[in-house]
């Protein structure tokens, strides 16, 4: 009955239409306030900034004077294209084999739930007594950079209160029997790059216009996107963490009812995911170099600028690394280490020195996030709750070191 409940929770969680750019953040505070309750934990709201509202869940440990554990999720999820699942994409339907078909069922509402689930659990065999305080925390707007949401809730009060010593945030499936854990991630720099020229008609060779600056500009950075593309094909020690991908998400310019315009300017997104491997402020020289030989004017702007490429220690003498691999050793499951390709919110905890760890208990699955059809079967779903039950336990009852 438990496990049967556990699922319900989720697919109900899964319904809760936290969709940008209209997530329904007051009915998942509602829903959350509700499974507080439930389960039998404190919890309190924090308003970091208006319509931002976190969540935090509190189990008090026996020595509050001891860094607590910080078991982080986000509430948000990605846009869909409705017409290209087998489904509706929040109906959280369960197919006959036990996958459950959902927006957000590996990104990232399974590790919300897996951690209160294993909470339940472990209250109801009186397992619940820990050495440090815990704290279960929702956050909801990781999927737009985070920057009301995490960004302003670390440097609160409030907070600093919570004295957070270590963060288990999500990480991604993995389609083998091993589970994949990533203790860093790179640093993404989302940049707008401007480049204007001289207009005219579009049936003259105009020197000095927009596109030709626009095309130098690709060149440069498709040409360094090349580059890294072969160095983690040739080199099959390397994941997608260790190189550095950029790729151009926007074109923009002209006006698209008078093609016989030649534009004043034009402009370039760019998502760039920086490896831990590249200095930052050599690569903003490099970048800024490639924008400098295009042409004058060239000028750029951060849409998102993250300065610190913070990692965790994976040394065996590392507390928490090894507290952690040790629950992984006795219960003989295999774990893989990486650096997470893409962002998520818990690089704001590193940024602060607190040591984190990205983590999703998902094997045996393919990597879905983001994607058409995302599901998750019943079953990896439960076993996580299972590995929680017993990771939280050692986390909490680490001693003072």
């Amino acid at each position: 009955m438990t496990e049967e409940k556990a699922v319900t929770v989720f697919r109900d969680y899964l319904r809760i239409k936290t969709v940008h750019p209209t997530p329904a953040y007051d009915e998942v505070v509602v829903f959350l306030e509700n499974l507080a309750k439930d389960v039998g934990i404190q919890c309190r709201t924090l308003e970091v900034h208006p319509g931002r509202v976190v969540v935090i869940m509190t189990i008090p440990g026996s020595d509050p004077s001891l860094p607590s554990i910080m078991l982080n999720s986000h509430t948000d999820v990605v846009p869909v294209f409705q017409d290209q699942w087998v489904c509706d994409p929040f109906e959280a339907k369960k197919m006959e084999n036990g996958d459950i078909y959902a927006r957000g069922t590996q990104d990232m509402k399974s590790v919300g739930i897996q951690y209160m689930e294993a909470i339940r659990k472990l209250k109801k065999e009186n397992k619940l007594n820990f050495l440090r305080t815990i704290h279960v925390t929702w956050i909801p707007d990781e999927e737009i950079g985070g920057k009301l949401g995490m960004a302003k809730f670390v440097q609160h009060e409030e907070f600093k209160k919570l004295n957070v010593g270590f963060g288990l945030d999500e990480g991604l499936a993995n389609p083998t029997d091993a589970f994949t854990v990533f203790y860093g991630e790179r640093i993404p720099w989302w940049i707008r790059v401007r480049c204007p020229g001289k207009p005219g008609h579009g049936s003259r060779f105009i020197e000095d216009n927009a596109a030709e600056k626009v095309r130098k500009v690709i060149n440069s950075f498709l040409s360094f996107r090349d580059e890294q593309e072969k160095k983690l094909k040739t080199h099959g020690c390397l994941r997608l963490g260790d190189v550095t991908t950029v790729n151009l998400t926007n074109l923009k310019g002209g006006f698209e009812q008078s093609l016989n315009v030649v534009p004043t300017e034009m402009f370039l997104g760019f998502d760039i995911r920086i490896a831990p491997t590249e200095g930052l402020n050599d690569f903003k020289t490099m970048m800024e170099e490639w924008l400098k030989q295009a042409g004058e004017g060239i000028t750029y702007e951060f849409v998102q600028y993250n300065p610190a490429q913070g990692m965790t220690s994976t040394d065996k003498s590392c507390p928490w690394w090894s507290t952690f691999t040790s629950v992984f050793e006795r219960l003989g499951i295999t774990i893989e280490k990486e650096i997470f390709p893409a962002a998520t919110d818990i690089r704001y905890i590193r940024e602060l020195g607190i040591p984190a760890l990205g983590f999703s208990p998902m094997n045996n699955t393919p990597i879905l996030l983001h994607d058409h059809n995302e599901f998750l079967n019943e079953k990896v779903f439960l076993r996580g709750i299972d590995i929680y039950c017993e990771l939280i336990p050692a986390l909490a009852n680490l001693p003072k070191q």
